[in-house]
């Protein structure tokens, strides 16, 4: 089959095409690197106005006369795809605003889209209306609307998320969902605002290429290594600031017997690398179940603190600890550190839990299994 995938953050959509390659499918990627992440795209767009002189000039044209100097560019780079972008089995968009476009423009490119293949399946591993909606709806649900409502993200800053609450997004959601056979989502902070809808298809758990990321047995010779990879966009979004404030306490309270690494806004492959020394990772504290960096840091035997609710470990039929449920308290945090500085047997076992769950349930040829058995059937 030949097949499209529109839009690219976290890697999800690299892993998923190289599973579907090693079953025999012709794939290709447009769209955005996800900024300094850099990710590999084979029809990339780049944002042409977002030099900060540019973008005062952009928001400044856009303010009074309505027109989005970027969207009209990113329109173009499309435009100069679209040969490329037709006759395709399957199409599959990363999320509801693939193109950071205003209106128009993303509806042009994505008409193109749907007018020129046969099935388009969007998905649903981030926010988008739907899920930007359950989450106002449901405060207390764990999120990343946490940290905004208790006032430490302005209104400016939540930008990304807030936009699925305008009428214009609302629309767009709509006619979106006119034109799609189905919604999958990618893990269980997902599918469960997903639940009911009835263009849901279910959960694929997210794909992890294990060949490109080799299981290390960790060794505890001296020092326990920490790392804390920050991305300063989504610095409360993760819950950074509990992060960094435990490792402060940890850094005081062990000494020379931890050694920690911090690390920001650095490309994919450099992060990836930095961490390969370590024997805990940080991740994030709003979530029930792991993103796609955590599972590819379990997948190389680290012990990662992230999202693993009781939701998680029901979901997997799970008894044994995989990773660290991270919580947005401090002293929790400085406790489940502490108790695996305490306990380097934990560590190690831990390690070996976590990438044997990744192989069972997030190997990239199975995961591309079950994407081509959910595009058949629907």
């Amino acid at each position: 089959m030949n097949i499209l995938l529109v839009g690219e953050y976290s890697r999800l959509h690299n892993s998923l095409k190289e599973g579907l390659q090693q079953l025999g499918h012709h794939v290709v990627i447009i769209g955005f690197k996800d900024g300094f992440k850099d990710y590999p795209v084979d029809f990339p767009l780049f944002h042409k106005w977002h030099s900060p002189i540019l973008k005062k000039l952009r928001i400044g044209i856009y303010k009074l006369t309505g027109f989005d100097v970027n969207s009209y560019f990113t329109y173009r780079q499309f435009v100069g795809y679209q040969k490329e972008l037709k006759q395709f089995d399957i199409v599959q968009l990363i999320n509801e605003h693939p193109f950071y476009c205003t209106f128009n423009y993303e509806k042009k490119m994505l008409q193109y889209l749907f007018d020129n293949n046969k099935k388009v399946f969007l998905m649903c591993c981030g926010t988008d209306y739907l899920t930007v909606d359950y989450y106002f709806k449901n405060p207390t649900f764990k999120s990343l609307l946490l940290p905004y409502l208790d006032g430490k993200i302005s209104d400016k800053a939540f930008q990304s998320v807030l936009k699925f609450r305008k009428p214009a997004f609302k629309k767009m959601h709509q006619w979106i969902y006119q034109n799609i056979k189905g919604i999958i989502a990618s893990d269980l902070d997902y599918d469960i605002p997903m639940q009911g809808n009835p263009k849901y298809l279910g959960m694929i758990p997210n794909p992890i290429n294990l060949e490109k990321l080799p299981y290390i047995p960790l060794t505890i010779a001296d020092r326990i290594v920490v790392f804390h990879g920050i991305n300063t966009d989504n610095y409360y979004k993760k819950g950074n600031d509990y992060f960094e404030k435990a490792l402060e306490i940890i850094a005081e309270k062990y000494g020379d017997k931890v050694e920690i690494i911090t690390t920001r806004n650095i490309p994919y492959q450099e992060y990836i690398e930095i961490y390969n020394r370590a024997h805990i990772l940080l991740d994030m504290v709003y979530s029930f179940d792991q993103g796609f960096h955590a599972l590819e840091a379990m997948a190389k035997g680290k012990v990662v603190f992230t999202g693993a609710e009781t939701e998680f470990y029901d979901y997997y039929q799970l008894d044994e600890k995989v990773n660290i449920n991270a919580k947005p308290d401090v002293a929790y945090l400085v406790e489940q550190l502490s108790n695996l500085i305490d306990n380097p047997k934990e560590i190690i076992s831990i390690s070996q839990n976590a990438h044997a769950f990744v192989e069972k349930h997030h190997h990239y040829i199975q995961i591309a299994e079950k994407y081509l058995n959910t595009w058949h059937k629907n």
